[in-house]
């Protein structure tokens, strides 16, 4: 990986800088926590929510006051132009990395409403974070697997139920729903297994992206189609806190969404589930271009 040398003491300095704003900002959100869960006004609830939303972005803040004062995140990114804090969006990206919770923290904090993630079951155990990000209202989802379903078949369905019910949390205050919609980080091992046909990226999975466009109905207005690259090489954590990342791409596309994707059912519709496929993988393959551009490749 062509990446700067960097420096391990930088690396440890910007951890443990990290750490503590981890041990400083989790207890304040579990306090508001617990008086949002003890008070049943739903008017209070939302406040609290808001100001539990206020703190998350001071965290990611300090965060990237952190990066910026080690110069470890070099983010280059455009199209920011006419986002706001005021509206809904669906955000989909590429996955390359760990490093791209991060990237995406640092390109859109209090310029979008704060990001809501989809996260599997298991991060929920995770020390500190998983406390918070069950505070913060992220949804947490159990991947079931073919085998499981065909044994239990009474658990087909719950993913899709929990995804409606984080949704519908997610009407009460603008939000930015966030999707990686291949699933899983790009691994080039994945790229094979899937016999993906594109060059930079895993086949997209729509059934997700669709469920929440439908269980967010009108409410989402605009997609925020968003490409990370980085040059250099597919960085680690470690790489970013130790400042060996030389550049990291990000392209920002608004795209207004039509009312047809809002309003078809994934599931029982064959005609527009064929539909639904055939827009995303336009917009893969767009992306999957775009990718190599930013990545250096020559054009064709």
């Amino acid at each position: 990986m062509q990446q700067h040398s960097g420096s391990n003491l930088r690396g440890a300095v910007v951890i443990v800088l990290m750490t503590l704003n981890v041990l400083v900002m989790c207890p304040v959100l579990f306090v508001i926590a617990i008086v949002k869960f003890l008070l049943p006004v739903p008017a209070l609830r939302r406040l609290l929510s808001r100001l539990m939303t206020a703190v998350a972005e001071t965290w990611i803040g300090n965060n990237n006051a952190i990066f910026r004062a080690f110069g470890v995140l070099p983010v280059e990114a455009r199209g920011l132009e006419g986002l706001t804090t005021g509206e809904w969006y669906l955000v989909v990206s590429n996955h390359r990395s760990w490093v791209d919770i991060l990237v995406l923290q640092s390109v859109f904090n209090r310029r979008i409403p704060f990001l809501k993630f989809f996260l599997k079951q298991q991060l929920v155990w995770v020390p500190f974070l998983g406390l918070a990000w069950w505070a913060l209202d992220f949804p947490f989802m159990r991947r079931y697997t073919a085998a499981h379903l065909a044994k239990h078949p009474e658990d087909r369905g719950k993913d899709l139920e929990a995804t409606r019910r984080a949704c519908e949390k997610f009407r009460l205050i603008p939000t930015s729903v966030m999707n990686f919609v291949e699933g899983t980080r790009y691994t080039p091992a994945k790229h094979a297994a899937l016999q993906s046909p594109y060059k930079h990226l895993l086949p997209p999975r729509p059934g997700g992206v669709a469920f929440v466009l439908s269980a967010m109905g009108g409410t989402l207005h605009s997609l925020l189609d968003v490409t990370i690259a980085y040059p250099g090489g597919t960085p680690s954590l470690w790489d970013l806190c130790c400042g060996r990342i030389r550049r990291v791409d990000v392209d920002v596309r608004r795209r207004l969404l039509e009312p047809w994707l809002c309003e078809g059912d994934y599931g029982e519709d064959e005609a527009y589930r064929e539909r639904f496929k055939r827009w995303l993988a336009d917009l893969w393959s767009e992306k999957d271009a775009l990718l190599g551009q930013l990545l250096g490749e020559a054009p064709r």
